[in-house]
């Protein structure tokens, strides 16, 4: 999920969870409204985006955008936005990540 390993998400979402019980997660018609607010939490995205996601919609969108060939020749979006923003963006959220994963850690060291 959005480039978040199952045993990561496994691990934020609590003691209960396992790499395992993710997959099973992933794999379910219907979440449980708390379960899809912890995950929404987490990856940071809107309950909404998972409760109005259709998977046909989204692939179609996905294969119009890179599979263009309206020219005979493959169609490279033009994208509204600076690549190093997003860059930027992504690092600073990798470094966020990065410092509740070690905050998390300091708390189970501190209990032991």
């Amino acid at each position: 999920m959005m480039g978040l390993k199952q045993d990561a998400l496994a691990y934020q979402l609590g003691d209960d969870w396992n790499q395992q019980k993710v997959s099973l997660l992933e794999q379910k018609e219907t979440i449980e409204v708390d379960i899809l607010k912890q995950v929404s939490g987490i990856l940071k995205v809107p309950v909404e985006a998972f409760e109005n996601f259709d998977e046909e919609q989204a692939v179609n969108i996905i294969s119009n955008t890179f599979n263009d060939q309206s020219n005979g020749y493959n169609y490279y979006p033009n994208f509204h936005f600076n690549p190093l923003d997003k860059m930027v963006e992504l690092y600073e959220r990798m470094l966020q990540q990065q410092k509740e994963m070690i905050d998390r850690l300091e708390k189970l060291i501190e209990k032991k």
